[in-house]
């Protein structure tokens, strides 16, 4: 059997239903096709909360997080949801990028400033600070399954299914779906860590590399601490660090903390959701080090999967019918709105900003 459809889009993370939102919107029949369900824990949208974090220099990436804020107030408006929470975010540590992200911040329009250490201390206990303390105060967390449900109710239609394959065709896109054949006019692949799997060679990418990540919710000693979103930068004196560290609070979990891109190189459909030792028991210390206000020994873990491309840019792309969301390497969810927006722009043959390109690194194939 043959089913002809207008536009489908294939997988129900938070870029998928940012981009069922956005074309939505756009008076298109939107069809989206995951084959678990919306934000599944084998994907990269699932759980508690995400990090807005308004800590970018690049004039692209500033114009989506405007864009981005605007969306996601319009979504709590049109969900009657709250999704946000405007607690603050602190960048903390020695970057020298911290004198050009508040040059950029400020000649966007977003507040921001610097705190000194003992300021910043006495406002939030339960971090040891060093460094230059760069404050965000909009900044915050974004409900991270909620929002992917809301933007979901907002037009389009869910259908539990698995695309077995995808060519294209003088009629649109063709797909294999559990044994069925459904002709679209565009179709739109945001399917995370499966994307290159499924796309093969219909469009170049760039290399995507898949790994699990293994934060952890830490207990606070105290509930009624208050907590910011957090950044602490690596620097040369901490070099048996992964990585840089993030955080936030998350409401029914504690305190959420993690090494930024550094997990173990995964096949996504034979993860193991166990954490890498190593890597747990550097996140422990720390926890015991630098987050005072946290028991290091009271924690959950959690599994995540980062898609990450070379230069840690996304790939919004196009060929003809076909539309790729993918690679967003570990800081997309923010963004997901403005790169709902550009995947219908897409769709209508209007062509992402060239940083996003699918070709400007290369093929991987």
């Amino acid at each position: 059997m043959t089913e002809h459809l207008d536009v489908v889009v294939i997988g129900a993370g938070v870029m998928g239903a940012a981009a069922a939102w956005q074309l939505a919107d756009r008076g298109r029949e939107v069809t989206v096709l995951e084959r678990a369900e919306p934000a599944h824990a084998g994907g990269a949208s699932h759980g508690e909360v995400r990090n807005l974090n308004f800590a970018y220099t690049e004039p692209e990436y500033q114009a989506m997080l405007r864009e981005s804020v605007r969306l996601w107030d319009e979504l709590e408006e049109r969900s009657g949801q709250t999704l946000l929470s405007r607690h603050g975010l602190v960048d903390h540590g020695d970057d020298p990028r911290h004198d050009l992200v508040l040059e950029a911040l400020l000649a966007n329009g977003i507040e921001a400033g610097f705190l000194r250490l003992d300021e910043a201390s006495e406002r939030w206990p339960g971090i040891r600070f060093e460094g230059r303390v760069l404050h965000m105060p909009g900044a915050g967390t974004i409900r991270a399954e909620g929002s992917v449900r809301a933007m979901l109710g907002l037009g389009a239609r869910l259908r539990t299914a698995e695309v077995l394959a995808i060519s294209l065709a003088d009629d649109g896109v063709r797909l294999e779906v559990d044994g069925d054949r459904i002709v679209a006019r565009s179709a739109v692949v945001t399917a995370g860590a499966w994307t290159g799997r499924l796309l093969g060679a219909l469009l170049p990418l760039p290399r995507l590399t898949v790994t699990q990540e293994q934060p952890a919710a830490f207990a606070p000693w105290d509930a009624g601490t208050p907590w910011p979103s957090f950044n602490h930068r690596k620097a040369a004196v901490h070099d048996d660090w992964p990585a840089t560290v993030y955080g936030m609070p998350s409401p029914g979990e504690g305190v959420k903390a993690g090494w930024h891109g550094t997990g173990p190189v995964v096949d996504p459909d034979r993860r193991s959701f166990e954490p890498e030792p190593a890597q747990r028991a550097a996140l422990q210390r720390y926890a015991r080090d630098w987050l005072p206000g946290v028991d290091p020994e009271e924690l959950v873990d959690i599994s995540c999967t980062y898609t990450t491309t070379p230069d840690t840019d996304f790939v919004l792309d196009s060929s003809g019918p076909l539309v790729v969301a993918a690679g967003f390497s570990g800081h997309g969810f923010k963004f997901a709105p403005a790169v709902g927006r550009i995947v219908a722009d897409l769709a209508d043959g209007i062509p992402a900003p060239a940083r996003f390109r699918g070709a400007r690194l290369g093929s991987a194939r």
